[in-house]
């Protein structure tokens, strides 16, 4: 008889940062652990994120039995309203993140009808195949978990993202108690973060952080802006702390945060004396040395607040000279021009800037090359694959892997789509899966196989040129020579006799059929032919020529 093998598929997370998506498979059972976003970089033009191709879920419907949530971070919780909304399946996750995902899916008007489920740690449960516990680690947002999957070949264990911090912010460390009984029977497969498998030594406490920001606010002259991530509710008490602690009021923008502070107010993860947190339009009634601004914006998101402030168009605040304004977050991979260029518009408006390379106001949340280490020491995994991280991320973590005694034919580096089967003796990745990018813009979505984006790549870099001609409804004959319009593609002081001489060049073109009369596609066509060739030939650029057909 055959033995069954457990099935890991990567859907999202590996080779790049974000989008987390694992689903594990034992017979006729799935279980989906995370179900994230990927932040657009500026090769994604207009695009608002992407979240994992679920194709393969979606086939397989009727074997999903739940998705396992690690933490409350948007590319582990930001894909939930489009996953759910395919997905009819219950949802586990910890108090703090079952808070966060119920204000997500009630913007989307899906919190009725969803099967939101709270875990706390230790409380084994049974799905299908698999009997999943849930374990406390420390990251840069509190109730953050790790899982342990006892499978009918033996015990995975998957770290969730993770650090060992020994004074951690909300005063909750990884539990290594708890793993060690999980882990004492071995573990067949451990999946781990590792997106700082390349730094070494240990990743820094969050307490230094708090320490930072007290000093920083406490010294500033005039008002304080603080810009983090809408989730991370650790950094967001430093500040509201640190606030009280120099008699400042904290005002909160931004639509995100606004929800996430009241909701984690109201379950008791943010605690503040009353009157701490006050409305924007009350803050603007005070003095600027009385205020702390809470905002969205730290990774340079277009709409967000920060960066309309930095732009100085935000509705309600703008900079004036003496503001400090903190970034307590680092730039995720691809983001860094769009940080930059907030961090830039912020100087010229006569603010005084902090961020992580030039002070100590934040911490990443991810275990360094000595904290991977203890984590391979502890659990000693028959087989392991990295995971959360771009491809050299994973590759450093493999090494890792095989420096601490792990046998190396038992490290595979997967990527996204690869299905890789384990025996209790035996790992080969034996096919692949659809697994890119599902892009959301909007209301609208489209896979890696549309042509939106690279249409939108084109036209950002080498515009448009419109061509209108006027044709004789009856006849068919143009009525006069095409009018030409030019967005992105020259400067407007160059661009009237190049699109006179590309009507002219239309024209003629249009004469050339010998009396025949085109039908309308026909006749598109040429015009765009002709000026495509025409512009080519004069500029070597090949702007996208719409044409229009006017009848008249």
């Amino acid at each position: 008889m055959t033995e069954t093998a457990l099935r890991v598929i990567p859907l999202g997370g590996l080779g790049e940062i974000g989008k987390n998506m694992m689903a594990l498979e034992y017979g006729n059972d799935i279980v989906v652990i995370d179900s994230g976003v990927l932040f657009p970089s500026e090769e994604m033009p207009g695009i608002d994120f992407a979240i994992p191709d679920i194709s393969y879920l979606k086939e397989n419907s009727s074997r999903v039995r739940a998705i396992l949530i690690t933490h409350g971070h948007e590319d582990h919780i930001g894909a939930l309203p489009y996953v759910l909304s395919e997905l009819n399946v219950p949802v586990y996750a910890s108090r703090l993140t079952h808070g966060l995902i119920s204000v997500k899916l009630k913007e989307f008007g899906l919190l009725k009808d969803a099967r939101l489920n709270v875990v706390e740690p230790h409380s084994p449960f049974k799905i299908g195949a698999f009997k999943a516990e849930f374990f406390r680690v420390c990251h840069s947002i509190p109730d953050a978990m790790g899982i342990a999957l006892q499978t009918p070949l033996g015990t995975v264990i998957h770290t969730g993202d993770f650090k060992i911090d020994h004074t951690p912010a909300d005063g909750k460390s990884t539990d290594f108690a708890a793993l060690s009984q999980l882990t004492g029977g071995g573990v067949l497969l451990l999946l781990s973060d590792s997106t700082y498998a390349e730094s070494e030594g240990y990743t820094e406490s969050e307490q230094v952080v708090g320490q930072a920001l007290e000093r920083e606010i406490i010294g500033a002259e005039g008002r304080v802006l603080v810009a983090t991530f809408a989730s991370l509710i650790s950094r967001m008490q430093q500040v509201i702390d640190a606030a009280v602690k120099c008699d400042r009021k904290v005002a909160v923008i931004g639509r995100s945060m606004i929800n996430n502070v009241k909701m984690a107010t109201n379950m008791g993860y943010l605690k503040a004396p009353a009157g701490t947190i006050i409305p924007l339009r009350e803050a603007s009634n005070l003095p600027l040395n009385k205020i702390v601004i809470l905002a969205t914006g730290a990774q340079g998101e277009p709409t967000s607040a920060l960066v309309r402030i930095s732009n100085g168009d935000h509705q309600d605040v703008e900079i004036v000279p003496g503001d400090t304004v903190i970034i307590s977050a680092s730039p995720i991979p691809g983001n860094e021009t769009l940080v930059s260029r907030t961090i830039d518009n912020l100087y010229r408006q006569k603010a005084r800037v902090l961020h992580s390379k030039i002070a100590l106001v934040h911490v990443h949340g991810h275990a360094s090359r000595e904290e991977l280490k203890m984590m391979l020491a502890m659990i000693k995994p028959k087989f392991f694959v990295p995971v959360h991280g771009e491809y050299r991320h994973l590759v450093a973590h493999a090494e890792i892997a095989c420096s601490m005694g792990v046998t190396e034919a038992n490290v595979m580096v997967l990527e996204d789509g690869d299905v890789l089967e384990l025996t209790a003796d035996h790992g080969t990745i034996v096919d692949r899966i659809p697994a890119g990018h599902v892009y959301v813009n909007g209301r609208r979505m489209w896979g890696d196989d549309g042509k939106v984006l690279a249409e939108r790549g084109r036209l950002a870099r080498e515009g448009v040129v419109t061509v209108v001609v006027s044709v004789d409804a009856s006849s068919g004959e143009v009525v006069n020579a095409p009018s030409l319009l030019s967005s992105g593609f020259v400067e407007l002081d160059e661009s009237a006799d190049l699109l006179e001489r590309t009507s002219e060049e239309a024209q003629i073109a249009l004469e050339q059929p010998n009396g025949r009369r085109l039908e309308l596609d026909e006749l598109r066509a040429l015009v765009s032919n002709s000026v495509s060739k025409f512009l080519y030939d004069e500029t070597r650029r090949r702007p996208k020529v719409l044409t229009h057909i006017q009848e008249v």
